[in-house]
């Protein structure tokens, strides 16, 4: 079992930070204020933080970098695109310590299964057909990213039919959900994300903004919140 895994068998939700560059201060920034997990990009534009991530071979000091602070789950997005995830640069994330990828479910290329010391998650958005979940455990990942909020809607309020999106991907694909902040979620939301029965809230930019202030104020508020329940 690894850190990724052993992260989604806690009882309490647990609180990830997507971050905005692959930067380690960024990285001590979320940890000392209590992020349980980190996630890092290559090979893909973000549309939240506008940031152009390149190859792995750009970042791998990085990486080895962000994996000595902590000892908790570290994941990647290893592309943004069909084309643009690369089999070797998969081969080598292990070594990294990094624990999963994070990847549309469009952009998944079926190698990605193949690789046992990796966590395998996938990520649906909000035209995706939410019926076809049912039938992702078989294919051995582990977790669902419920990216379900339309893209000219990013930084808003979080909504009930959210929630009840939330829930139904909880109840119906049989996996741990993972829900992104493409809304501006804050503290006043996280009893009702915890009643949804998600397992992970990744916070992102749309939420921490670029900096390391930003991240430490977004983290230390959510952290307070999750541990107030």
């Amino acid at each position: 079992m690894n850190r990724f895994q052993q992260s989604l068998t806690s009882d309490k939700l647990q609180l990830y930070v997507s971050l905005p560059a692959n930067d380690p201060a960024l990285a001590e920034a979320a940890l000392a204020e209590g992020a349980d997990g980190l996630k890092v990009h290559i090979n893909v534009g973000h549309r939240a933080s506008g940031n152009n991530f390149g190859p792995l071979s750009a970042y791998t000091d990085t990486m080895t970098h962000i994996r000595s602070l902590f000892d908790g789950p570290l994941g990647i997005v290893p592309g943004g695109s069909l084309d643009s995830v690369r089999e070797e640069e998969i081969e080598a994330l292990p070594a990294l310590g990094v624990d999963f990828t994070s990847i549309y479910a469009f952009h998944m290329s079926s190698f990605l299964l193949r690789f046992p010391k990796l966590s395998r998650t996938f990520a649906i958005d909000s035209s995706f057909d939410l019926r076809l979940v049912e039938g992702a455990g078989a294919f051995g990942v582990e977790a669902l990213e419920a990216s379900v909020v339309p893209g000219d809607e990013y930084g808003t309020s979080l909504t009930f039919a959210d929630l009840l999106k939330y829930r139904w991907l909880v109840q119906h694909s049989g996996l741990p959900v993972i829900v992104p902040s493409q809304r501006k979620i804050g503290s006043a939301d996280i009893p009702a994300l915890i009643d949804s029965g998600i397992k992970v809230l990744l916070i992102g930019a749309v939420v921490t903004g670029k900096d390391a202030d930003g991240i430490r104020r977004a983290v230390a508020e959510l952290r307070n919140a999750i541990d107030r329940r």
